[in-house]
C-alpha cells in the first residue's frame, strides 16, 4: 500500500497558541516539507485572512520538488449555491492544484450547529465537492467529527461519506476532531468503513487524549492511505498527530 503524507502545519499547526507565521516563514517551511518528502502541504484556510491568499499567490512562483499545495476550506453554506459561495470561489482562484474541504458528518452538528436537515447536509457536501472536482486536479474531503458521529449515528455518518464518494473525491479523510477516540476504536471503525467505502481513506487525528500518534498508526494498520499531521504535533488545544513521531514509526 502506498502512503501519502499530508502536512497541515501551515494551517492547523498555526492555530497553536503562540504560533504566527509570516508569509516568508510559510514559504521557507513549505520548501523544508517538500525536501522532507511530504506529498501534500496544506497552506491555509482560503479567505480566512489576507495573508493566506498572499501565501498561495507567492507559492505560484516557487518550485517544489514533489509536494503539492493544498487549499483548505469548507463545504458551501446552505444559503449559497457552489457558484456563489465565496469560500469555494476563493479555493478555485487561489492557484493551488488541490483542495481539502471539511463537512459535517455528525448528525448532532448538522441539526444543532448548521440548523439544517440531514438530507440538506448531504446535498451541500456532494455538490460542493463535485464543483471543486470539476475545476481542480485533486479534491479531498475531511469528514469532520467523523468518529464521534459514527459512534452515535453510524448510518448517517456513512451516508455523508457516500455523498463525498459520489462527488468523485480522491480521498475521504476520517477526522477525530475532538481527539477523544481511542486506538482500538479507530482500528475497528476504519476497518468497518473500508467495507462500505471504496474511495481511499485518510486519517486526521487530534491529541486531546494523547492518542493522536497511536490513532494514526492504528488507522494505517486498518488500511488508510493518507496520513494528516503536523510537525511537532503543533495545533489547536492539545495539538495534532505529530509527524515527527509518525514518520519514523512508519519507517
Amino acid at each position: 500500500m502506498s502512503l501519502k503524507l499530508f502536512d497541515t502545519t501551515l494551517r492547523d499547526g498555526e492555530q497553536a497558541e503562540g504560533i504566527s507565521f509570516t508569509v516568508s516563514d510559510k514559504i521557507k517551511i513549505a520548501h523544508l516539507l517538500d525536501e522532507l518528502g511530504i506529498h501534500y502541504i496544506e497552506g491555509g484556510f482560503v479567505g480566512a485572512n489576507p495573508k493566506v491568499v498572499e501565501f498561495f499567490e507567492a507559492m505560484l512562483k516557487e518550485n517544489l520538488g514533489q509536494a503539492r499545495m493544498v487549499a483548505f476550506g469548507s463545504t458551501r453554506r446552505h444559503q449559497f449555491q457552489p457558484a456563489d459561495e465565496p469560500i469555494l470561489q476563493g479555493i478555485v482562484k487561489c492557484g493551488a492544484p488541490v483542495a481539502c474541504i471539511f463537512g459535517k458528518s455528525w448528525d448532532f452538528h448538522v441539526e444543532h450547529a448548521l440548523k439544517i436537515s440531514l438530507e440538506e447536509n448531504l446535498i451541500l457536501v456532494e455538490d460542493s465537492l463535485k464543483y471543486l472536482k470539476d475545476r481542480l486536479q485533486e479534491v479531498f474531503f475531511d469528514a469532520e467529527h467523523f468518529f464521534d458521529g459514527y459512534k452515535r449515528n453510524k448510518a448517517y455518518a456513512i451516508q455523508v461519506l457516500q455523498a463525498a464518494q459520489r462527488a468523485g473525491v480522491d480521498a475521504i479523510v476520517l477526522c477525530d476532531t475532538n481527539g477523544g477516540t481511542l486506538p482500538f476504536e479507530v482500528e475497528q471503525i476504519v476497518g468497518e468503513v473500508k467495507q462500505m467505502i471504496a474511495t481511499p481513506l485518510g486519517i486526521h487525528a487530534h491529541n486531546d487524549a494523547e492518542c493522536a500518534v497511536a490513532n494514526t498508526l492504528s488507522a494505517v494498520k486498518a488500511g488508510v492511505s493518507q496520513i494528516q499531521g503536523t510537525i511537532n504535533g503543533y495545533g489547536e488545544r492539545a495539538g495534532n498527530a505529530n509527524l515527527c513521531s509518525i514518520l519514523p514509526a512508519l519507517k
